[in-house]
């Protein structure tokens, strides 16, 4: 026998039509885009976006206003489970409104990246009832805020490493450590922190993962200065932090496996997003005509390389994209795609600065010329961010090419038997 359709999901068609009828009442439909044209617009081309805090305040009441708007509508959380706030409806759904809004001009929402496609998804994985009851339709609606804590000053790319403890006390743990490169954590309102637990077990089995509210008392957020000029990244001190049970993510010492569930969302997120791609290559494509340099034959050899590594990433995440769609876990090809975005952003680099030499460091009011700088110096952070290029590698090497571990990780002896960097209490060492 077959069950008869539920007539309280709109079909894909009857879904489209809801969401542009909300659309064409609640935001403005984007130009046709103009061809390219050297020399018109913004030349921007910065990895991270640098604003200061005002701007970023509007941008981000802005963006929680229209999130709100959305989930007003019904349209906040399409695909997430009612007991929690979500719509229940398919993927394929969540797509076409992200299509269909992509056609629109509506507020910046990368201030939610993290939040709804690292954080909410772990929360909803490994969280309890009474965390995704409170959390979850908050998330999604733009009232909360969240960051992820993972990197330590004193771990580099060994995350099991980490040194930020977890001490039990009662129906409370009590968490003390640092934490760097915190994308968001000055406007989070609550962050994912891995810490350890117990330091008799091997590194990799004795953390537990944990919910933080961003501005209970003993969190301290500073900003970072990069060389760019900017500050988009924070390091967050943990003072005695007091953090409930009913925040605590998975069981007690398996915080390994929630983090490599925010990790492989994490891989999405970013190995997804394009790097080097959109409106760089076509500032890319021009710069040899516009530099007199269209004819030269090492210049367009260059040119065609670039081109031919940016396809190829391109169809990487496609094949990436397509794998989920299918309803199977983010796998290794995410994690060629971050490394091949980065490593073709250090390609562009290296190609307009065979082309622009001093300008490129030189601001001499010349469009196309100085903007570039922004690139070249934000690139190596995009190495950093989301995991190092030297822990794709790794990935790629042991995942896709069958090759042993690295030997020097020691994964059975106990943690406190290994020697680690030193942690810090408030900015001081301990």
């Amino acid at each position: 026998m077959v069950d008869a359709p539920n007539r309280d999901v709109p079909d894909l068609d009857e879904f489209g039509a809801e969401v542009v009828a909300f659309l064409d009442a609640n935001a403005t439909a984007k130009p046709p885009e103009r061809e390219f044209v050297w020399g018109e617009g913004s030349d921007s081309v910065a990895v991270f976006e640098e604003r200061d805090e005002d701007v970023e305040r509007a941008m981000l009441d802005a963006a929680k206003a229209w999130r709100a708007t959305r989930d007003d509508a019904g349209l906040g959380w399409i695909s997430g489970p009612s007991e929690y706030g979500g719509r229940a409806l398919s993927a394929a759904h969540q797509r076409r409104y992200d299509s269909l809004e992509a056609g629109y001009q509506v507020p910046n929402q990368s201030f939610f990246t993290i939040g709804l496609g690292m954080v909410a998804p772990t929360i909803l994985a490994h969280g309890s009832d009474a965390a995704k009851t409170r959390l979850l339709a908050s998330l999604y609606r733009g009232d909360v805020v969240a960051c992820q804590l993972f990197s330590e000053p004193g771990s580099g790319s060994d995350l099991a490493s980490l040194q930020t403890r977890a001490e039990r006390d009662g129906d409370e743990w009590v968490v003390s450590g640092q934490k760097v490169w915190t994308t968001g954590a000055q406007f989070s309102d609550v962050g994912e922190v891995i810490a350890r637990t117990d330091a008799e077990l091997p590194k990799h089995r004795g953390l537990t993962g944990f919910i933080v509210d961003m501005h209970a008392p003993g969190v301290v957020v500073r900003p970072l200065r990069q060389m760019t000029g900017g500050a988009s990244f924070n390091e967050v001190f943990f003072n005695d932090v007091r953090v409930p049970d009913e925040d605590r993510l998975g069981d007690v010492n398996q915080g390994w496996t929630v983090a490599l569930t925010t990790l492989m969302n994490e891989r999405a997120a970013i190995g997804g997003g394009g790097m080097g791609g959109g409106d760089i290559m076509a500032k890319v494509m021009h710069m040899p005509a516009a530099f007199g340099l269209a004819d030269d034959a090492v210049t367009r050899q260059r040119l065609a390389d670039l081109v031919i590594h940016t396809r190829v990433h391109r169809y990487t995440i496609q094949r990436a994209m397509d794998k989920i769609r299918s309803g199977q876990l983010p796998g290794p090809e995410l994690s060629i795609a971050k490394l091949s975005g980065t490593e073709n952003m250090r390609r562009i680099g290296d190609f307009v600065a065979g082309i622009l030499g001093a300008r490129l460091t030189a601001d001499t009011g010349e469009w196309g010329t100085f903007g570039w700088n922004q690139l070249v110096l934000g690139t190596p952070g995009a190495r950093v961010a989301g995991g190092t290029d030297e822990v794709m590698r790794n990935i790629v090497g042991e995942r896709v090419l069958g090759l042993p571990k690295d030997p020097g990780i020691d994964t059975t002896s106990p943690f406190r038997e290994l020697k680690v960097g030193t942690q810090t209490r408030g900015g001081e060492q301990t």
